[in-house]
């Protein structure tokens, strides 16, 4: 498709969640323009959306499937809205069905979060299934630049999810060690202690309360909005919104400013917790001012097992390394990168 570009983070967990992880990373976008290609009809994948969320309020410019089935995006573009928005859940669906099926990893207690972008032209589409997050710096009225949370972070104690949960029978409780953590639990043992409400595989909870049925929303992007910034929830757990916006729009160059978020977060991480274990994380800035686009990538491992963040099937890209230098403790951190699409 022309002018489109899939961007991606994907946060495993559990004993094989790198694997996963990987995995999911280098066939999601497979199906995606799989499903692209052989659109038909929304009606069922509406209604596997409807028994499984809840209503989102909703602003004039951003648009969610609602619990009723509606689909509230309706206007000139509708069929191009609408079969985005119907592929990026399929893709979600077949993703998990096939993962199930492969024997060579044990995803019963393993698994994997998924926050993903479509941008084509002037549309936005987001998927998200898990704790990652996806927010655009935009311009407001007084022209200053602002984040505007284009996901919810699923975690278990989100009210539609623990009612879901609780319907099949999952237990929802946090350690005493860490009291502002709610993690979803099984009926009767207390593992495996989730701390999120969907995700890919993890199969020892699909039967009580965790799905892997993506949040869809769209958003009819304008020229004033500047960036759109994917990243796991290690680096929202140490960064505001209102911080990341603005790291990443005072990077010197684009493709400098996921390499900057990453070591603020781990700056911030061992100030404000320097006992605690710095945890691996990834980030996408995918900048709309220019044409063409203009994406940025960086990730941080505490094993330094790097692997580059992202597959990007169908389109022809550049990449460059990115500059500056490194302190001491930032040791880890990947060169971001700045590539071109088409």
């Amino acid at each position: 498709m022309e002018d489109t570009v899939f961007c991606g983070v994907f946060d495993g967990h559990g004993p094989y969640g790198h694997v996963i992880a990987k995995r999911v990373r280098n066939l999601l976008p497979l199906k995606l323009g799989s499903h692209l290609e052989s659109y038909l009809s929304c009606e069922e994948v509406l209604k596997e959306i409807s028994l499984n969320t809840a209503d989102i309020m909703t602003s004039d410019s951003l648009v969610q499937i609602s619990a009723n089935g509606e689909s509230r995006v309706y206007n000139k573009d509708q069929d191009m809205v609408q079969m985005l928005l119907t592929s990026i859940v399929k893709a979600y669906r077949f993703m998990d069905k096939e993962l199930k099926m492969q024997v060579d990893v044990d995803c019963f207690c393993s698994g994997t979060t998924a926050v993903t972008m479509v941008k084509q032209g002037q549309h936005l589409v987001v998927g998200n299934i898990g704790d990652s997050r996806a927010i655009l710096g935009t311009r407001n009225k007084e022209n200053k630049l602002v984040p505007f949370q284009l996901t919810e972070d699923l975690k278990p104690d989100v009210p539609a999810e623990a009612a879901r949960i609780k319907r099949c029978r999952g237990r929802i409780f946090a350690l005493r060690d860490e009291p502002g953590v709610a993690r979803l639990w099984l009926p009767n043992h207390n593992s495996p202690g989730l701390a999120m409400a969907r995700a890919f595989e993890d199969f020892c909870l699909k039967d009580f309360g965790l799905i892997s049925v993506p949040d869809v929303s769209y958003r009819r992007l304008t020229e004033k909005d500047e960036f759109v910034v994917l990243a796991t929830d290690w680096i929202w757990d140490v960064l505001t919104n209102e911080e990341v916006v603005e790291i990443v729009a005072k990077a010197p160059t684009p493709c400098t400013a996921g390499r900057a978020l990453v070591e603020a977060a781990v700056r911030n991480w061992r100030w404000k917790f320097p006992t605690s274990k710095v945890d691996d994380c990834g980030v996408v800035c995918l900048f709309l001012d220019s044409k063409p686009d203009k994406l940025s990538t960086a990730s941080f491992s505490v094993d330094k097992h790097i692997s580059n963040g992202l597959t990007e099937p169908n389109t022809t890209s550049t990449s460059t390394p990115g500059s500056g230098t490194v302190s001491p403790e930032l040791n880890g951190v990947e060169e971001s990168t700045e590539s071109t699409h088409s």
